[in-house]
């Protein structure tokens, strides 16, 4: 029986691994495009787990600091296959980019340009189609009645007046409350993803007590004994544990460490930037490329390793921490009225993020309207998967530079 487990274990770890390889090589857009992948394919077409239970995540996942979409993945593994799923999901979504930044590090990409301008507004024209499909079924399952309809816009209104990652934080935290308030105590359920090979309490307590250890004893390690090899992994460690929402968020923080500290040229921080605009996966991975691109004076492939390392180390200890917790919470009666609430100010949220900056960026002549929404049909209506819209849409997106 033991075997058979084992080989169970094993088979379920090759699955997650294969599905997040998969969006790792197709999954173009940024954080909110990912999340709307996600749903698709671990919601709707493999049922891992439910519309209630994906948002719950997503709301935990925009709390802590860090890759929020990586951090989803991450949870989503942990949760189906334990450790070694949490460690195949990881390196299916995120590998790919990984190795293509570090690559590009020594000059072997480029996205220079009217091939590589059309071939990058192609991919955010699939974005707006992924997010807008994501929208409209997220809305119609986590905002079925007034009450949470008005959180939804509460939130979106919140989002699009004060555009910050705080601003999402505390719509989500508000959206909370009033669900609370507002919704009676068996609003929603308890949701039907497998937690049960998440990890325990006292190995959740080991990842946050290993979290702060870390944040508070990296800077005086780094002053104390010095080396390259520390000084990389404490600042990307750094810059990963103090920044909310992710993504864009992170780039200031990280030119004033590469560029401000004088170890790279703006110019090499900027190519490396726009070429993160045309991998798939998480932005995160643009560490790779600045901890190799970097004058740290050790080999560039492991520089850039220990970068990746050190900046999505500190959201995958913290979602390992609390994900055992925020189990506990979603069993009571009055956590689901206002996780149900935060539920709709997720919704909301998500909103914003779609006007901006995933319309705004993408949608700029009324040919890139009617690609989206070409785009759109193929996943809402046809049902066709993602890869076909990211060749349609990236060839698209090519034509329209040229004709």
């Amino acid at each position: 029986m033991t075997v058979a487990r084992g080989g169970q274990a094993l088979r379920r770890t090759w699955e997650i691994l294969g599905a997040f390889g998969r969006l790792g090589v197709t999954s173009f857009g940024g954080p909110v495009a990912h999340l709307g992948y996600f749903r698709h394919e671990f919601v709707e077409r493999r049922k891992w787990l439910d519309d209630a239970h994906y948002a719950d995540l997503v709301a935990l996942c925009q709390f802590l600091p860090g890759p929020a979409s990586s951090q989803v993945g991450f949870a989503i593994g942990l949760m189906r296959g334990g450790f070694w799923g949490a460690v195949a999901a990881f390196v299916g979504f995120t590998l790919p980019s990984a190795l293509m930044m570090i690559a590009f590090a020594f000059g072997a990409a480029s996205i220079d340009g009217p091939l590589g301008d059309g071939v990058l507004h192609g991919l955010k024209l699939v974005a707006v189609a992924v997010v807008a499909h994501a929208l409209f079924g997220m809305a119609r399952s986590l905002c079925p009645d007034k009450p949470r309809a008005g959180i939804a816009l509460l939130a979106l209104f919140i989002c699009s007046y004060f555009v910050s990652a705080y601003a999402q934080i505390a719509a989500i935290g508000l959206g909370a409350l009033l669900g609370l308030l507002l919704l009676p105590r068996d609003v929603g359920g308890t949701g039907t993803g497998d937690g049960s090979k998440a990890v325990g309490k006292q190995a959740a307590v080991f990842f946050l007590s290993a979290f702060l250890v870390m944040l508070l004893g990296l800077p005086l390690l780094s002053v104390g004994f010095g080396g390259p090899s520390l000084r990389i992994f404490h600042e990307f460690f750094q810059a990963g544990a103090l920044v909310f929402g992710g993504g864009h968020v992170v780039l200031p923080l990280l030119e004033s460490q590469s560029v401000g500290a004088g170890l790279m040229d703006p110019s090499v921080f900027l190519a490396g930037y726009g070429a993160a605009q045309a991998m798939p996966g998480p932005l995160f991975t643009f560490a790779g490329y600045l901890g190799a691109a970097g004058a740290y004076g050790i080999p560039a492939w492991l520089a850039g390793l220990i970068a990746l390392a050190g900046i999505f180390l500190p959201g995958f200890l913290l979602v390992a921490g609390a994900l055992p917790f925020w189990k506990d919470l979603r069993a009571l009666g009055s956590a689901r009225a206002l996780l149900a609430g935060a539920n709709g100010a997720v919704v909301g949220v998500l909103a914003a993020a779609f006007y901006a900056p995933v319309w705004t960026s993408a949608v700029r002549e009324p040919i890139d309207f009617a690609l989206a929404v070409s785009g759109f049909l193929m996943l809402a209506v046809w049902r066709l998967p993602p890869l076909y819209v990211v060749l349609c849409l990236g060839g698209a997106g090519v034509l329209t530079v040229y004709f």
